[in-house]
């Protein structure tokens, strides 16, 4: 994930300054992703580059606020809408997207989860191909194999599991957090 579009998603939630974002990022993320505040400024200046963010002023105590543009709120909505590839995890990219779409207004969480369930689906059977065709003496190919297919299925559990909790709670009469 990146963070440019994990401060997006926050942005969109109203202006903040660096410090705030910080926190809330690493709120949303259960602190499974500490940033730099380095990090955070340096990322909003390239937004407000890329004209995804500007900045509206300072506080009283000279902190710079920013805000989102409307082209900053259709990265951030396109972002949400792709599919997390198996390939780009360094850190659980999925979990921390699905942290920040249940307290990200406007986005409808059931997609998001309905999206990623399908391309992880896709995933499986791809692999399960391969597999079938994998030389049988080839145990490390298999193993690795193996390992990508059960983490695949393991994906799937977790969204059906994700999507129940959602329901329930919306049912109970909660929000969607």
């Amino acid at each position: 994930m990146s963070i440019r579009h994990g401060l997006l998603a926050l942005l969109a939630q109203g202006p903040r300054y660096g410090y705030q974002l910080r926190a809330e990022f690493e709120s949303s993320t259960g602190a499974t992703w500490p940033l730099n505040i380095g990090q955070v400024y340096s990322t909003l200046n390239r937004l407000e580059r890329d004209g995804l963010a500007v900045r509206v002023g300072a506080d009283d105590e000279g902190r710079f606020t920013y805000r989102i543009t409307a082209a900053g709120e259709d990265e951030a909505l396109r972002w949400f809408g792709t599919p997390v590839a198996r390939s780009d995890r360094p850190r659980d990219e999925l979990a921390v997207k699905l942290a920040l779409a249940v307290t990200s207004p406007g986005v409808d969480v059931r997609e998001v989860l309905q999206t990623q369930r399908r391309a992880t689906l896709r995933s499986l059977q791809d692999m399960a191909r391969l597999r079938s065709d994998a030389p049988p003496d080839d145990r490390a190919w298999r193993l690795v194999l193996e390992s990508m297919i059960f983490q695949a299925e393991a994906e799937v559990r977790w969204l059906d599991h994700c999507e129940e909790v959602m329901l329930t709670r919306l049912e109970s009469g909660h929000s969607g957090r």
